[in-house]
């Protein structure tokens, strides 16, 4: 017994391990102009998609019959925009970033589907966005308006697709069928900014890197031991990944660790726990 959870420990370790890498290949890989950002994205999701179909073929799945197009769209926006915004966004605000968009685009659809929060919930709400309002208030460790903008759009993104991916019944294979769909996608971004595309061959590894092992092999692990979290863990264990990537970035990649992030962090993560940790999440109204 002890065995099995400490598999399950280490397996949701290595996932928010893999999922804070993404914001870290993301940002050195631009930072030292290694590639240009459509090029990055495009590449993820390529690579991504191909090791996913791989895997899914190893388990005797067909990843073609799962996933749609308008997930693999919204995957395809959060991918680009993550990459654009991450050429100027430190490693652990573009991350915090993404994490409160995410959330605050999912409860703001129950809401608008007629769910209502608890008492509790609601203070967590309005915690969470003064937290992300100070973050974005003007200032010299205020971050670029317009990647942080970028950055929540791609949390918009993320979020929808998390709001299709509740529907799935096999996890991995919609992910699969996602990843491939959104191919299209990707060459249309790179045909769209063929004048402006810079690649080396780091800039690719980074890419590769961040699609076929912290996405691709990343959500396989997620996946796999999902099911063995309650939800209100698996919903709490996230909130370690922008201090993750932020820790990182400051380790990493020279970052500096702001009195601004840590306020502002505590604050968002803090109020986001609130919502998603309260015993009854969303009751219907």
């Amino acid at each position: 017994m002890q065995s099995k959870y400490f598999s399950v420990f280490l397996l949701t370790l290595l996932s928010m391990l893999a999922f804070a890498a993404n914001s870290l290949l993301c940002r050195v890989a631009l930072k030292s102009d290694a590639i240009d950002p459509a090029s990055f994205a495009a590449i993820r999701l390529m690579s991504g998609a191909a090791m996913l179909v791989v895997v899914m073929r190893l388990r005797g799945v067909s990843p073609t019959t799962s996933g749609g197009w308008v997930p693999a769209f919204w995957l395809a926006a959060y991918a680009a925009a993550f990459s654009f915004a991450y050429v100027s966004l430190p490693a652990g605000v573009g991350a915090l970033l993404l994490f409160g968009s995410v959330q605050a685009t999912m409860v703001g659809t129950s809401l608008w589907r007629g769910e209502r929060l608890s008492a509790r919930q609601w203070l967590g709400l309005v915690v969470a966005m003064g937290g992300l309002v100070a973050l974005l208030l003007p200032g010299l460790s205020a971050p670029p308006l317009g990647s942080a903008v970028l950055m929540m759009a791609a949390g918009v993104g993320w979020g929808a697709y998390s709001l299709h991916g509740k529907k799935s019944l096999n996890a991995g294979a919609t992910t699969a069928g996602n990843f491939l769909r959104s191919v299209p996608f990707a060459v249309l971004l790179v045909v769209v900014r063929v004048t402006q595309l810079s690649v080396s061959s780091t800039g690719v590894a980074y890419a590769v890197c961040s699609g076929a092992i912290t996405s691709g092999l990343g959500y396989i692990v997620w996946y796999t031991v999902l099911p063995h979290l309650r939800s209100s863990a698996a919903a709490t264990v996230q909130l370690s990944v922008p201090l993750l990537a932020a820790i990182g970035g400051t380790l990493l990649l020279g970052e500096a660790w702001t009195q601004r992030l840590s306020w502002t962090g505590l604050a968002i993560l803090g109020g986001i726990a609130l919502v998603v940790v309260a015993p009854k999440r969303l009751t219907r109204a």
